[in-house]
């Protein structure tokens, strides 16, 4: 019998034996308990199914509770979530909706989610969408989250932004510091500006902010998202994007 049945045998033995019935009995002797095993033990054999249901009510349990610490995590962080002066602001900024975007320009989930992002910008225009560095993948996400900090301090309206965001994932291979300051160049930035501003305190400030802010709602991977109070982890595409935020309007 593998881990998970005899884990289910031993709980469930337990239960039995700590109802109120077995209670009344004081105790069951060694091979009363043994036989009870062997009734539990032969049933799930003949009924595995049941740990299967057991393991869904036990997954989705935890969803939820992950959903709720998400949602408490979220109103108590939706200054800095949503209106942080550091953030990058696509669209409409007074939008009815406000989207967030966690990613690493090292995530090909993120590369993949890049048209999901644009069209919906196209689709709806009272969303308001808000990218946040997250570089968890590799030094080179570090390094091109830096030049992408000092990209928006020369155009805070995210026009240039935006351009050097598609340009540096339309590439192929790893991102670093060298492809990030040559999408930067490509897109008409100044560079001895990004050189110096690239190690400011404000771009330290900016990751920072957006690292400690993914701890606090409970994000671990790119792109993650969050709508309305709703965490969403991975690039679930166009068509969910667009529902929960439909959802998040009502």
């Amino acid at each position: 019998m593998n881990f998970l049945p005899r884990i289910a045998v031993s709980l469930a033995a337990a239960m039995l034996i700590a109802s109120p019935v077995a209670a009344s009995a004081q105790s069951f002797s060694s091979d009363q308990r043994h036989e009870i095993e062997n009734i539990i033990k032969d049933y799930l054999i003949a009924h595995p199914e049941v740990l299967q249901d057991a393991q869904a009510a036990l997954d989705k349990r935890q969803q939820e509770s992950a959903a709720q610490k998400a949602r408490a995590a979220i109103k108590k962080n939706s200054a800095t979530l949503f209106s942080s002066p550091h953030q990058v602001v696509l669209g409409n900024p007074n939008g009815k909706v406000t989207m967030v975007e966690f990613f690493d320009y090292n995530c090909p989930h993120c590369k993949d989610a890049l048209p999901d992002m644009l069209n919906l910008l196209k689709a709806d225009h009272e969303l308001k969408f808000v990218l946040k560095e997250f570089p968890i993948l590799a030094q080179g996400s570090v390094e091109a989250a830096h030049v992408a900090v000092a990209v928006h301090m020369q155009d805070p309206t995210g026009a240039k932004y935006l351009a050097f965001h598609e340009k540096l994932f339309s590439g192929r291979g790893m991102v670093d510091q060298g492809r990030a300051l040559a999408a930067a160049k490509d897109v008409g930035c100044d560079m001895g500006r990004i050189e110096k501003d690239m190690n400011s305190p404000e771009v330290k400030t900016t990751i920072n902010e957006n690292m400690k802010l993914a701890e606090a709602i409970g994000v671990d991977g790119t792109p993650s998202y969050v709508i309305g109070d709703e965490l969403i982890v991975g690039a679930i595409g166009f068509d969910k994007l667009q529902e929960k935020i439909v959802a998040a309007q009502k």
